[in-house]
């Protein structure tokens, strides 16, 4: 134990920072969790929590739990398996399209040269 006050004080602080900072570790890990969830089972509420996980992230960052560009690497991930899923959904439902024709071009134009 510090004898110091002020080393007491950064004690005091630095356990209200370290409680503060593992409830936005785990409200960021249950948001991730609960979206990669919803992706593997298919579920139909992706979007709103792909919103929630981004927000989790933006606050990671606002608090300097995480650094702000890996919170934008990770918004960005989690975007790109939200698209991923949707896609990947209805393409099995669908029926391949037909094939248009094939337009017709106009040969083109030979070149001559001098001899």
């Amino acid at each position: 134990m510090p004898i110091i006050k002020s080393a007491k004080k950064r004690v005091r602080t630095s356990t209200k920072a370290a409680v503060r900072n593992s409830k936005t570790k785990r409200s960021l890990k249950g948001a991730l969790k609960a979206f990669t969830k919803a992706i593997t089972g298919g579920s139909k509420e992706v979007k709103s929590l792909q919103s929630k996980a981004q927000s989790e992230l933006d606050k990671a960052a606002k608090k300097g739990v995480m650094h702000k560009n890996k919170a934008a690497r990770k918004k960005s991930q989690l975007a790109r398996a939200a698209k991923v899923a949707s896609t990947a959904t209805p393409k099995a439902a669908k029926k391949a399209p037909a094939k248009k024709p094939a337009a017709t071009k106009k040969p083109a134009a030979k070149k001559t040269t001098k001899k």
